[in-house]
């Protein structure tokens, strides 16, 4: 792994590569979803499963399309007592977490006769999108976790998960538990672009969504680009991100397992270290190296380390935060000796995980925060999926003869300094009848 220092041009680059990494989407991928969004609108199930032969299962029929409940019940055979009992344990923690973020809906009144208000409902459904995991050898069953409770804590009816199937069109099993295990109503074998398309419009078989939230590949994330404003979307998540900001207090073991943790999801992944520390920049580079040699996904994490990974020795912590917000990582590891005296520094990140003793794969498992955050810079102005992703707000105004009397002539008057005859006389006419 590659040492900078942050004065130098090297570093600079370093730093300004990274604040720019998300900054232009291919014109090609582009192009490819909008096709597939076509085809699927135009042809509906037929393009699903023409898609899914391609790219997932050549064997593929419609009729495996929507999984079965006795598919469902048969996989909790298929799985351990102890992933069972993990999973639920993940379960009550995100739902502990994601019941705080709760919003009631409330109403006020003001004596001349005016009642106001603000009634907080649910959407009527969620589509939720779990990428396959290597194939569908690896199922994200935290991903499941992390999108279905809080569309379920929001209160949402009808919840959907679409996930790609395995070459020979199965869905893993600990997958088809979690989702029962978080209620999920409705389970499609389908994935990529024409997945998001398919929740997105409706076909013969997946009927349309309200909201479509969770992480997927580039493919997934410009899908839901297209299509934000024809239905909703919760954000548009890129490859995995670990900024970690640390101190001679933190041990370079840790601190490589740590980058390791998002280095071996993705090459395309971010993996950074910034520290004041020489000496920690150097033992975290050897424990890199042996912890790689032990790692099963060793190639895709060498690729992810070698284009978008790096250490940074800056003047001190402070600059290290500096850096650390312009970069507005999805994931902030300050393994410093004193978190919290860092902690009001911090301006731009999706989470933030504080201390040595707190590794990244607590928050992406069952601590309770989401792990769907924003990622490619996007913590600068955008947030975790939470619940507010599956409510909506909707004002509530009645006006009494005294209250329309006392504020009506300043409509009008408004009204009329934007040219808007009608709604002055909206409220003329009223004024008259009183």
């Amino acid at each position: 792994m590659r040492i900078f220092r942050e004065e130098s041009r090297r570093g600079q680059r370093f730093v300004q590569r990274l604040v720019r990494r998300g900054e232009r989407i291919p014109l090609r991928v582009e192009r490819t979803v909008r096709r597939i969004l076509q085809e699927v609108k135009r042809r509906g199930d037929e393009a699903l499963v023409a898609y899914t032969r391609r790219f997932d299962c050549p064997d593929f029929e419609p009729s495996r399309l929507r999984v079965k409940e006795e598919e469902i019940s048969r996989a909790y055979e298929e799985i351990s007592p102890e992933l069972l009992s993990s999973l639920r344990l993940a379960i009550r923690n995100v739902e502990e977490f994601h019941r705080r973020q709760l919003s009631s809906s409330w109403f006020h009144t003001r004596p001349e006769g005016v009642f106001l208000g603000q009634m907080v409902r649910p959407v009527s459904s969620a589509g939720l999108y779990v990428p396959g995991g290597a194939g569908g050898e690896t199922p994200l069953v935290s991903t499941v976790v992390m999108t279905a409770v809080p569309a379920r804590v929001a209160g949402v009816r009808r919840v959907v998960v679409v996930s790609p199937p395995d070459r020979q069109g199965r869905l893993h099993p600990a997958l088809l538990v979690a989702a029962a295990e978080c209620g999920v109503t409705e389970i499609y074998r389908v994935g990529s672009a024409w997945a998001i398309a398919a929740l997105a419009y409706g076909t013969e078989t997946v009927p349309p969504v309200s909201v479509i939230a969770g992480p997927g590949n580039i493919y997934v994330t410009v899908a839901k680009k297209l299509l934000y404003g024809e239905v909703g979307v919760d954000l548009l998540a890129g490859p995995s991100e670990v900024l970690i900001v640390a101190d001679e207090s933190a041990p370079p073991e840790s601190l490589a397992w740590d980058l390791l943790a998002q280095a071996e999801h993705d090459p395309l992944a971010t993996a950074v270290l910034l520290t004041p520390s020489v000496k920690t920049a150097r033992r975290v580079r050897e424990a890199l190296s042996e912890a790689l040699s032990r790692l099963p996904r060793r190639k895709i994490a060498e690729a992810a380390l070698r284009r978008q990974g790096g250490i940074l020795i800056t003047r001190d912590l402070e600059r290290a935060l500096e850096i650390a917000n312009e970069i507005a990582p999805e994931h902030l590891e300050l393994a410093v000796a004193d978190p919290f005296a860092l902690l009001p520094r911090v301006e731009a990140a999706g989470a933030v995980f504080l201390g040595t003793g707190t590794p990244e794969a607590l928050g992406d498992y069952l601590a309770g925060p989401n792990h769907v955050l924003p990622t490619l810079g996007a913590a600068r102005f955008a947030s975790a999926l939470s619940v507010e992703v599956f409510l909506r707000r909707v004002s509530l105004l009645a006006y009494g003869p005294k209250a329309l009397r006392q504020e009506g002539e300043a409509v009008m008057h408004l009204a009329q300094t934007e040219g808007l005859f009608a709604h002055a006389e909206a409220v003329r006419v009223r004024l008259r009848g009183l």
